[in-house]
């Protein structure tokens, strides 16, 4: 695992250079991302060329982010962390990277970007390092460090906290990763990332002891009793015979394991749509969906055949123009939604239903009109975080008297937020109302997990298998 002390620290930016550095020596490498972020797994994605995949202990639970974490296969794992190291849920280490560590039983190296300190840096290593009874801290990286002032603190770090200092990695002005308010652009909108991140493998190749790196990660690699992996493939999760309730598609040998498709599931992706859990779209195809993607701003209409929508969060507030002059496609979705196709639209998806979407410039733009509102910005995160949903009444997702972990994070309100489910901080105990959910609908600015503990994604494509036999009967 990949952590640091606080945000900002360059986690990201040294994931990438190690994915990239480990790539080049032709290993065979699955990359993780804490929490609920969407944003540093594309870059996971783009430097590896397969997907990344989310380790949250609040919205799947131990034993899945566990299932997660073995299924993905390959030589090594790198586990990128979320925030400061202990930083979890409402004041407490609930979720944090150190309990994601904790249930993983994963080696830690602690990212740390000195600033005018010396000693006084090692005293903050020092009590990070015994603020649990097991830290998983196994070494330390110096990020945004000169070699000069690496090559200073590298014995007082390491006489003073016991920890070895497995290298630097320097200020990369043509590696940098620019921000804004959602945090780090995507990757499709860096277009030369892979060439940036190379650089940075380079930079940490050079300066950094990969040898040692990789001695950490073989010494924690039985924690959570992986498989043995056999000569004859490369993923290390065996599917059961049959279909399987966690295949990997992306594994061919997985993939042969996944049930025979029974419904098409239209899936929004693009610069406006690109929030999604790759757990969530493998638990779609477990269930028995066929994925379809589309463009809300380029396609002229939905997948043919399609049985079911799903609409994902992202910028639709930056795309907004776009999508509005695609009138072809916002009809298109208000007769399927309209018309009773199951659909789940999330965040970004919620407001692209409603009427209408004030850009960032206080523009008006037409929207599909599914749903009454109208999407505005606030200037600030609205209800930011985790939160826990109840169910008011039986829908496409839920059954009346549910509770489903969740996760908001948005600069982006609507004037029309639904009523139909309950939403709760889980410590402060906050409440409000939110989201539109019937029989074949769930919008709302909640962002879900499929493969969580309710049976989401097969509700999904229950309905929508359903649907599919409604219109082959007329």
């Amino acid at each position: 695992m990949v952590a640091a002390l606080h945000s900002g620290a360059g986690k990201t930016a040294v994931t990438c250079a190690l994915l990239a550095a480990l790539k080049k020596r032709g290993l065979t490498v699955s990359a993780f991302k804490c929490g609920p972020d969407y944003i540093d797994p594309m870059f996971h994605t783009r430097v590896l060329g397969v997907e990344s995949r989310n380790l949250d202990l609040f919205l799947q639970g131990p034993e899945r982010v566990q299932q997660t974490l073995c299924r993905a296969g390959g030589d090594i794992a790198v586990i990128e962390g979320a925030m400061g190291f202990y930083d979890g849920i409402g004041g407490t280490d609930a979720a944090s990277a150190w309990a994601v560590a904790e249930v993983v039983d994963a080696p830690v190296v602690l990212i740390v970007r000195p600033q005018s300190a010396a000693l006084t840096l090692a005293a903050q290593i020092k009590g990070v390092l015994t603020f649990r009874p097991q830290s998983h801290i196994a070494g330390l990286l110096l990020n945004d460090c000169k070699p000069s002032l690496s090559a200073y603190l590298t014995p007082i770090l390491q006489r003073e906290t016991g920890l070895p200092v497995l290298g630097s990695l320097p200020h990369c002005a043509e590696a940098e990763l620019s921000s804004r308010h959602l945090g780090l652009y995507t990757a499709a909108e860096i277009h030369d990332l892979s060439q940036r991140c190379a650089v940075l493998g380079n930079y940490l190749e050079q300066s950094a002891d990969l040898d040692a790196l990789l001695s950490l990660a073989a010494f924690g690699s039985e924690g959570i009793g992986l498989p043995p992996k056999p000569a004859q493939r490369r993923c290390l999760w065996t599917p059961p015979k049959g279909r399987s309730p966690f295949g990997n598609p992306s594994c061919s040998d997985c993939a042969a394991a996944l049930p025979v498709p029974r419904c098409r599931i239209a899936v929004a992706r693009d610069e406006a749509f690109c929030f999604y859990y790759a757990d969530s779209l493998d638990a779609l195809r477990n269930a028995g969906a066929e994925l379809c993607f589309f463009s809300p701003m380029r396609d002229a209409a939905l997948p043919e055949q399609s049985d079911g929508l799903y609409l994902g969060g992202g910028y639709p507030e930056l795309y907004a123009r776009a999508l509005s002059e695609n009138v072809t496609m916002r009809q298109c979705v208000a007769k399927a939604v309209g018309g009773g196709m199951p659909t789940v639209a999330e965040c970004g998806g919620f407001l692209y239903l409603q009427e209408t979407l004030l850009d960032e410039t206080g523009h008006s733009w037409p929207m599909t009109g599914a749903l009454p509102g109208e999407g505005f910005p606030t200037g600030a995160l609205c209800r930011f975080g985790y939160l826990m949903l109840t169910a008011q009444s039986d829908s496409l997702l839920f059954r009346r008297g549910e509770q489903c972990p969740a996760h908001e994070f948005h600069y982006w309100d609507s004037t029309q937020n639904g009523g139909a489910l309950r939403a709760q901080k889980p410590l402060s105990g906050r409440q409000w109302r939110c989201g539109v959910a019937t029989d074949r609908l769930y919008a709302a600015f909640p962002h879900l997990h499929l493969d969580g503990p309710l049976p989401l994604a097969a509700r999904f494509v229950d309905a929508a298998a359903a649907f599919f036999r409604e219109r082959s009967a007329l």
